[in-house]
């Protein structure tokens, strides 16, 4: 930058050293003056804040000094000539009102009372002869009939048998060495050992079919639980395949039987509290149960009658859904192809 001064400028004392002290010198002057520029301007600025808040102060005063509309007027509740009482609402005392002296009728200048004929000095009404009241038969304090003992102690004595009844378990049958089992494996017959069966409560075994080609235990479970909204779910105690969504004849166990709750399988809470619901899975208005399916169920009834004991010395009585569900809601299940013989002739009973 100092090329462009003359050089009869810079005399030939002035040394490169010099230049350099002097130029931070001029760096420093023009710093201190734009600090004192920026606080000029600062100044200025709060000033005019200042101005500024002082004008919003004054115009909020002046505002606020309620002008007399402002102080809400009480209204002077508009002078409704209903609200104020009528001088028909005023009862008018009217002339009526205070009572016309009526010519103060001697009270019939009171008739003299015929002088309460003594009423025949009130005949001591014969003072109903206080009925001795038969000296009130002590009622013999009824002679206590010494109630016969014997019929106190016998109604004790069988509701304690009755409570015993209900709340003894019934027992598994012991396996017996020349029975084979084809359809119930030793896992199922695990799990219908092992439920905890309340003596004489199941009197019924019911069969039905799905109505369905195809499902399962788990597929049905889930209709009753989000469909049907049964809150326990598959209304069956047990579930046997056709081979399509599990094998043909294999048996599943539902979660009613293992809990021991009623069934949902019949139209009556009275018969779902004592009678074990089997589902055929298949449609037997269209086709027939398979032979695997019919010996399978065999099986099943002839373990669960065991299982669950006899009951006035008769076994569970079989039926199909439709040969006991109330006339109310008549029923074709299992179906018109179900073979009903076959049911009738291997569990018939007499009397059932």
């Amino acid at each position: 930058m100092f090329d462009v001064l003359p050089s009869s400028f810079i005399p030939s004392s002035f040394s490169l050293r010099r230049v350099r002290f002097i130029f931070p010198l001029l760096l420093l002057v023009l710093v201190l003056e734009t600090c004192v520029l920026a606080q000029d301007q600062s100044k200025t600025e709060e000033e005019r804040r200042k101005q500024f808040l002082k004008a919003r102060e004054e115009m909020k005063t002046l505002p606020f000094t309620p002008s007399p509309e402002a102080t809400p007027r009480p209204k002077p509740k508009p002078v409704r000539p209903v609200a104020t009482p009528a001088p028909e609402a005023t009862p008018a005392p009217k002339p009526a009102a205070t009572p016309t002296p009526k010519p103060p009728e001697p009270e019939a200048t009171p008739k003299p009372k015929p002088k309460p004929e003594p009423e025949a000095t009130p005949r001591p009404r014969s003072r109903p002869r206080p009925e001795p009241t038969a000296t009130p038969k002590p009622h013999a304090t009824p002679t206590p009939i010494p109630a016969p003992r014997s019929p106190i102690t016998a109604p004790v004595v069988i509701e304690k048998q009755s409570f015993e009844e209900q709340h003894s378990y019934q027992p598994a049958p012991a396996p017996g060495w020349f029975e084979h089992w084809k359809f119930l494996t030793k896992s199922i017959r695990y799990e219908i050992d092992h439920a905890p069966v309340l003596a004489h409560r199941w009197r019924y075994i019911v069969v039905h079919n799905s109505g369905t080609r195809q499902g399962n235990a788990k597929a049905f479970d889930y209709y009753h639980l989000h469909v049907r909204k049964m809150p326990n779910g598959l209304a069956y105690h047990f579930v046997i395949g056709n081979g399509t969504s599990t094998g043909d004849g294999e048996i599943e166990i539902g979660n009613r039987w293992k809990r021991q709750i009623n069934g949902g399988h019949v139209h009556s809470d009275y018969l779902n509290n004592i009678a074990l619901g089997i589902c055929l899975v298949g449609d037997f208005n269209r086709d027939t149960p398979s032979k695997n399916q019919l010996e399978a169920c065999d099986e099943l009834i002839r373990y669960l009658r065991q299982r669950v004991g006899k009951i006035n010395g008769q076994q569970a009585i079989v039926k199909p859904h439709r040969e006991i569900n109330p006339p109310r809601w008549p029923t074709d299940c299992p179906g018109a192809h179900f073979p009903y013989n076959w049911i009738h002739s291997r569990y018939f009973q007499p009397g059932t």
